[in-house]
């Protein structure tokens, strides 16, 4: 994986997620993260999930941004809008071992977040396993190669 400072990253919310996506954006800031796209939402007023996740996703899955991160209430919404797109693995992690894991064996390139069920602190925390951790490849490549079979 590129380094921080290379990469493209889009992060979206919903409202339940609106301000721990306003801290992660902060947060990639002041790693000095190449670029992040703000893919909304622009407020904590209610919305619906997918019109932010579909947009994140499409980034993605075009090259136009390299990884993403996604947040909302449970961080399922998120998550399965975005891995309806071809060439998105979108990982749910609430531990750092899961998002070690994500990239580790799965090589997923949107991180997705419950906001609801995690402190901010244990969300940046999140967001720097992701990036700090590269995919193995090898054994797990036949797998991830399967997950778009159909």
């Amino acid at each position: 994986m590129k380094p921080l400072s290379e990469l493209k990253i889009a992060v979206c919310s919903d409202h339940a997620g609106y301000e721990l996506k306003g801290k992660i954006i902060e947060h990639l800031r002041s790693k000095q993260a190449g670029e992040v796209k703000d893919c909304g939402t622009y407020s904590a007023e209610s919305v619906d999930y997918p019109d932010f996740a579909h947009p994140l996703a499409h980034a993605v899955a075009t090259g136009e941004c390299d990884m993403g991160i996604a947040c909302c209430g449970s961080g399922n919404g998120v998550s399965m809008t975005a891995n309806r797109h071809t060439g998105v693995r979108a990982a749910l992690c609430w531990k750092p071992e899961l998002a070690a894991l994500a990239r580790q064996h799965n090589n997923a390139n949107v991180l997705s977040l419950p906001a609801r069920f995690i402190s901010t602190e244990e969300a940046l925390a999140l967001v720097d396993v992701f990036f700090a951790t590269d995919y193995e490849g090898g054994r797990h490549q036949r797998r991830v190669e399967k997950i778009e079979r159909f």
